[in-house]
């Protein structure tokens, strides 16, 4: 495994403090959290099918944001970040080849819909599979959004050469 060097510290600290900026937020907070999600920070998920190591980002972020969550409390601790740390392996199993980046949106909906889905379902005693389908839908459409926004500034080779 590569030594981490300071330039790389700081750019995964950045990027799990963008998360947690983007996921509470006044305003966006609101739509972060519960059985409808359109969590803003998850855009940010894309970075670990570019580069591996952005994956310790976007987990202490999921982490550190889901410590304000406003009615799961220690049950999105435990599995909302299962959820982001789950989708980030298998995200980083696609192994960034560039047609497969259409793949994120499906790996992230798909993950966070079920483990959240149950999450809500056995702490507030939601109704498993709407809960499912909408969590993942939220998580689609941002991701989806996110995916079309990498694909053009990956285009960027000084973009490119920052996060690579």
């Amino acid at each position: 495994m590569k030594k981490l060097q300071t330039r790389d510290i700081t750019r995964l600290a950045i990027v799990a403090a963008l998360y947690v900026a983007l996921t509470l937020a006044p305003g966006i907070s609101a739509f972060s959290f519960g059985a409808i999600q359109f969590r803003i920070s998850e855009i940010l998920m894309l970075l670990a099918f570019y580069n591996p190591k952005y994956s310790w980002s976007l987990i202490i972020g999921c982490l550190i944001s889901n410590i304000f969550s406003p009615a799961l409390g220690a049950a999105d601790l435990v599995f909302g970040t299962l959820a982001t740390a789950v989708a980030c392996l298998l995200i980083v199993l696609i192994n960034n080849r560039n047609y497969l980046l259409w793949l994120v949106p499906v790996i992230c909906a798909v993950v966070n819909g079920l483990i959240v889905g149950a999450e809500l379902y056995f702490v507030s005693k939601i109704p498993y599979w709407a809960t499912v389908g909408t969590v993942a839908i939220g998580e689609f459409v941002v991701v989806v959004i996110g995916a079309v926004i990498f694909y053009f500034l990956m285009k960027n080779k000084n973009f490119s050469r920052i996060i690579k």
